[in-house]
């Protein structure tokens, strides 16, 4: 059976069927996290504008930390940070999170 032309023929359609379905999951997925990334850097963007403008100059350690936060850690940072009043205040905020 399994060499009847037929059953290939159904054989070659599924296999191309799930390789589309596959390839549309996979580049959708693909978007999805795409869009994330652009959204986390576009955000550490604007908080390490605000950041430089409140204090001047962060120290890299700090800016590596902020990178590596995660988008709701930065969406907490960026209302957290309206009540900062010191650089101390924003080391206190990222020992804590």
């Amino acid at each position: 059976m399994q060499e009847s032309v037929i059953y290939q023929d159904i054989l070659q359609k599924g296999i191309a069927q799930g390789f589309a379905q596959g390839f549309a999951q996979g580049e959708k997925q693909g978007e999805k996290q795409g869009e994330n990334q652009g959204e986390n850097q576009g955000e550490v963007a604007v908080i390490l504008r605000l950041l430089h403008r409140f204090c001047g100059p962060i120290n890299l350690e700090i800016e590596s930390r902020i990178q590596s936060l995660s988008k709701p850690q930065l969406e907490e940072l960026s209302k957290a940070f309206l009540d900062f009043t010191n650089l101390a205040d924003l080391q206190q905020w990222l020992d804590s999170h």
